[in-house]
């Protein structure tokens, strides 16, 4: 859907402005882009006619460079990814919540050691956040980019205080589960 979508806003684009401008949106961290994985995916939406190759140069020395546009199968399909994520909740795999479902295979110490250091890495990263807000750059970019922002560091903060409401209830002794060792 993002490949698509920049592809649609921007084109004809070759595949380096739309690599450009995802990481620009730190995408690899939140919408799972690996920079790598571009022009593989573009390739594979050309093959699919969901995109056209416009043109392909070649610059003296440099690797050619294809320029793409959407077509219209390309164009239906965005708007049924676009649709299906507005409208859908999506609860992606969390590596968080697997480790947190063997809670009492920690130490009681570990456990609550482990979640306040959570609670400082988020913390860490909404500061990024706020001080990225800040940024002149962001003028450059449309408004709602800082409403991505916004959700990120709300989510953030919700996470940083339940990490530390749960180290303070593991420190505390309550039980939560028998059969591990661990947990006393």
């Amino acid at each position: 859907m993002m490949i698509l979508g920049l592809v649609q806003w921007m084109q004809p684009v070759h595949g380096y402005d739309v690599r450009r401008e995802l990481l620009s949106w730190s995408a690899d961290k939140w919408a799972n882009v690996q920079p790598g994985s571009i022009y593989h995916a573009l390739r594979k939406l050309s093959e699919e006619g969901l995109l056209r190759e416009v043109s392909t140069e070649q610059v003296g020395g440099r690797p050619a460079r294809t320029t793409y546009e959407i077509t219209e199968k390309g164009r239906a399909e965005f708007q049924t990814l676009l649709r299906g994520n507005w409208w859908h909740v999506d609860n992606p795999p969390d590596s968080f919540m697997a480790a947190f479902a063997f809670l009492p295979a920690l130490p009681r110490e570990e456990a609550a050691a482990a979640l306040r250091n959570r609670a400082i890495q988020l913390r860490a990263g909404v500061q990024q956040l706020e001080a990225a807000t800040q940024a002149e750059w962001l003028d450059k970019k449309p408004v709602y980019v800082a409403w991505m922002w916004e959700l990120t560091i709300a989510r953030s903060e919700a996470e940083i205080a339940w990490c530390e409401r749960t180290a303070k209830r593991i420190e505390s002794g309550e039980p939560y589960m028998t059969g591990f060792d661990n947990q006393v």
